[in-house]
């Protein structure tokens, strides 16, 4: 038994409920028991003191979309005449070529595992990566979960199928996830899980999205794609026949329960309507979609149809607290009115993140109660007003950040301590995945 104790702990459980001078009792990866610090110390007298030095106690954080691979593109030349204009220009110009040119395992593995150990120091302890590797296919994911299981957080892996290098290369890519799927041991599902990854509809012809939703459906996967991120994706639909991209994709199968469509910035009401009715999350990543010029998704219009509201990153950060923050703006930005989006960036994070996130791993996660999963973070956070249940919201959004993080736990481990990565020497790690980034750049 281990105690992770003297902190005010914020539950996250369905009354949000705070517990001044609290603690959490676990026991490998389930917590056993929430309550006030002395009680659980009085309850269990052999356990191992873990102390929160009077920080705030949570749920560790999901990020429900993300690149490992994008992390060599830091810093990058791109190695063109002109930057990107547009968001084809990007793909093109940048990140179809950085797939290319990611060619080995270590590619793979340094990139992954700096994204991983980035997020745990900002407090991430599970994500749902979308992978790309068309310079290595066949076993990249393996790569990938070499990282992780170093790392020890949970993810949810998948590898993007597209048709633009060929036919040939698609179905490998099909292939891949279908492989991973049949390797994963039963005793890793409790933090790793598969999905079958798709690029977007306008890279992908009738024939392999038909392929895809069969073998999704015989093999009882949900689908991780981009969907109407920019307006090609929907001048595409259209032009192949179809009045949406939604329409084509429920076409073939692919919006199965659970699958997350990523981005959506350009879809309608009606199509948020039909994600809704077919149990799918759109997943908001509000940093990259500024960043790439697309726009933001109608949130309030997705919130109206029902659909589950998922919050990511895209790659454009690995901390989820400044994705939280961004998203928190984006609706009252876009409506003009401050009384927009109301607890809506936090429904994202700390109740639509989590739930998708105990499907994916067959556990309770995102909230501190017992028989939920052993994942808590521990931040450096003395509020300079009253933290209770009704300002609880003011706090994560205006005073917390990921730079406050100071103890990470997954699973039942220590992955972080006083600021220290447990799992491996840091500043060698760093110097190894520096000089594979140059390697990597040297290629590009």
């Amino acid at each position: 038994m281990k105690l992770l104790l003297n902190g005010t702990v914020i539950t996250c459980n369905e009354d949000d409920e705070i517990i001044e001078n609290g603690g959490v009792a676990f026991t490998e990866d389930k917590i056993e028991d929430v309550g006030p610090a002395e009680e659980l110390r009085e309850n269990n007298p052999q356990a191992e003191i873990i102390d929160a030095g009077g920080g705030v106690i949570m749920p560790g954080l999901i990020n429900a979309h993300m690149h490992f691979y994008s992390t060599f593109a830091r810093g990058m030349d791109l190695k063109t005449d002109s930057p990107p204009a547009d968001f084809v220009e990007i793909l093109e110009k940048l990140w179809w070529r950085l797939d290319d040119t990611m060619a080995s395992r270590d590619d793979i593995y340094y990139s992954t595992l700096a994204a991983l150990i980035e997020g745990i120091k900002s407090g991430t302890t599970a994500v749902f990566d979308h992978h790309a590797s068309y310079g290595l296919i066949d076993g990249s994911l393996d790569a990938i979960r070499s990282a992780v299981e170093k790392a020890g957080i949970r993810a949810s892996l998948s590898f993007e199928i597209s048709d633009r290098h060929g036919r040939k290369k698609g179905l490998e890519a099909l292939e891949e996830n279908i492989r991973f799927l049949q390797s994963m041991e039963e005793d890793e599902r409790s933090y790793l899980n598969a999905m079958m990854g798709l690029h977007a509809s306008f890279t992908l012809e009738d024939e392999t999205l038909a392929e895809v939703g069969r073998l999704a459906e015989e093999h009882d996967l949900s689908c991780h794609l981009h969907v109407a991120e920019g307006q090609k994706d929907v001048e595409d639909s259209q032009a192949r026949g179809y009045e949406n991209v939604v329409e084509r994709l429920d076409e073939f199968g692919i919006l199965r329960p659970g699958t997350l469509a990523i981005h959506g910035v350009h879809l309608t009401p009606a199509e948020f309507e039909t994600l809704a009715a077919r149990d799918c999350y759109l997943v908001h990543n509000p940093e990259s979609n500024m960043s790439n010029a697309v726009g933001a998704a109608d949130l309030l219009a997705a919130s109206r149809a029902g659909v589950d509201i998922a919050l990511g990153t895209d790659g454009y950060t690995t901390d989820m607290w400044e994705s939280l923050k961004v998203a928190n703006l984006v609706p009252t930005h876009q409506s003009g009115d401050p009384r927009s989006g109301g607890g809506l960036a936090e429904s994202m994070l700390f109740s639509v993140n989590p739930g998708l996130a105990g499907e994916a791993f067959s556990l309770p996660l995102g909230r501190l109660e017992p028989g939920a999963g052993a994942d808590m973070i521990v931040l450096d956070y003395s509020p300079p007003t009253p933290l209770k249940e009704d300002t609880l919201s003011a706090h994560l959004l205006m005073g917390m950040s990921g730079g406050d993080v100071r103890t990470t736990i997954a699973r039942g481990e220590i992955l972080m301590h006083e600021r220290e990565v447990q799992m491996l020497d840091y500043d060698e790690f760093t110097r190894e995945c520096r000089e594979q980034a140059r390697d990597f750049w040297r290629r590009f």
